[in-house]
């Protein structure tokens, strides 16, 4: 299969175009862009409002105050085709995904162009892959899905986990674990949105909800074919109290969606964690009764809003006080925003590893713009991309997103922590 190169797209009009730049990640994300693209980088702003496109150029640094601008429709087969055609890279913020994506994915797989988004809804990465991925390893694309808070801490902190374990010999992953340590931060309008339209979809689709439930569903072997679709769908226990911390804890919000990317990446990078490995997301909320009661109201508010958004009238309800498509919090709750998680890893020789990513960002909003901004350029800008096809941050990016992550001012970190004694109990195994 053809794989196209940088030299090979090199005459094209642009070498990344960001798509959705009106939105509100979408302005933070141009923003990073004008600070830290090299002064060589042909950038591109496009949306659907030309208006509103003047308006982010206008507040942009002078970096970005003469970049093209593109009205496009998203829906619109043959723009998307042209926009993909003359681009090299395309990143993408516009959500629900599940309702504007695919046709951006399918002309960018075409056409060889690398793209990136910040989808957290398995319905459509999984339409993704199948209408896409095969058209994008023949013609050499980086479709990578899922380039924020969702899901670049879990991927890259199983993947650089398993990395660091190889190259000291441990042997494989057994399982893994991600804990939420801390997390500050304002509630997304194209979150909730991308939310509302996936359960909507898996309430009237059995497929689709099975399909969301399922830890496998994004995890192809090579061949394309689809594993572990029967596989146990419980996730951790709603409710639970660590065996080494006396922590208690619940389920993270996200953590089915970025499991599934995990276990794609596993999958599809050859199973560098082992074809037995599974993996889980916690949020921790401390000891004793106070941290049950946490822990407990987490859930308790969790369920309360899948529950409501999955049938019409509370939905509608939610509607009414929840942010909409486009709005985010103010500065000041922004500039609070903070997150910390570490993902602690078991392998087969007993070793076990920690990878902590952290940052004093809001990791919906601000966190999200500088990770999604860093894949785009890494795209544009880096020649040791992994794999091509419908692929993970870490399957196309691994080598070089952590260290520059670490270079706007996230800790990223790898650690060995200890040799298990035979009679503790590992972090796992949560349901592969």
């Amino acid at each position: 299969m053809g794989e196209s190169t940088m030299g090979e797209t090199a005459s094209r009009e642009f070498d990344l175009v960001l798509v959705g730049a009106t939105g509100f990640v979408g302005r933070l994300t141009a923003r990073h862009l004008a600070e830290h693209a090299s002064s060589g980088l042909r950038v591109g702003l496009a949306g659907r409002s030309a208006d509103r496109l003047e308006k982010v150029r206008s507040s942009l640094p002078a970096a970005g105050s003469t970049w093209p601008l593109i009205t496009i429709d998203v829906l619109d087969d043959t723009a998307v085709a042209n926009l993909a055609a003359r681009s090299r890279v395309v990143a993408s913020t516009v959500g629900p995904y599940l309702r504007y994506g695919l046709a951006l994915v399918q002309a960018c797989a075409r056409a060889g162009t690398h793209y990136a988004d910040l989808t957290g809804e398995t319905l459509f990465v999984r339409r993704s892959i199948d209408a896409a991925h095969e058209s994008a390893r023949a013609s050499g694309a980086r479709i990578v899905h899922s380039c924020g808070f969702d899901s670049v801490p879990s991927d890259l902190g199983v993947g650089l986990a398993a990395s660091r374990a190889a190259a000291e010999d441990a042997g494989q992953l057994t399982s893994a674990v991600l804990h939420v340590r801390k997390l500050r931060g304002g509630i997304s309008g194209g979150t909730v949105d991308s939310l509302r339209q996936q359960m909507i979809e898996a309430r009237t689709d059995p497929v689709a909800r099975r399909l969301a439930g399922d830890p496998r569903a994004l995890a192809d072997d090579v061949s394309g074919s689809l594993y572990g679709s029967s596989s146990n769908t419980d996730g951790p226990s709603w409710l639970a109290r660590d065996d080494q911390t006396k922590s208690w804890q619940t389920p993270f919000v996200m953590g089915s969606y970025n499991r599934q990317i995990v276990h794609r990446s596993n999958a599809i990078a050859g199973w560098p964690y082992g074809r037995e490995f599974g993996y889980g997301e916690v949020v921790a909320t401390g000891r004793g009764p106070r941290g049950a009661v946490i822990a407990a109201g987490i859930a308790v508010g969790t369920g309360a809003l899948m529950a409501g958004m999955s049938f019409g009238p509370t939905r509608n309800l939610l509607d009414r006080v929840l942010p909409k498509p486009g709005q985010g919090p103010n500065d000041r709750t922004r500039s609070n925003g903070t997150f910390t998680v570490a993902v602690d890893a078991d392998t087969v020789s007993g070793a076990r590893y920690r990878t902590t990513i952290a940052a004093d960002h809001d990791p919906g909003y601000d966190a999200t713009a500088v990770m999604l901004g860093e894949s785009a350029i890494a795209l544009a800008s880096e020649t040791d991309l992994g794999a091509a096809g419908v692929v993970t941050p870490m399957v196309a990016l691994g080598s070089s997103l952590p260290q520059r992550l670490r270079d706007r001012g996230f800790t990223v970190v790898t650690e060995r922590l200890c040799l298990l004694p035979s009679r503790e109990k590992p972090v796992g195994p949560w349901p592969r």
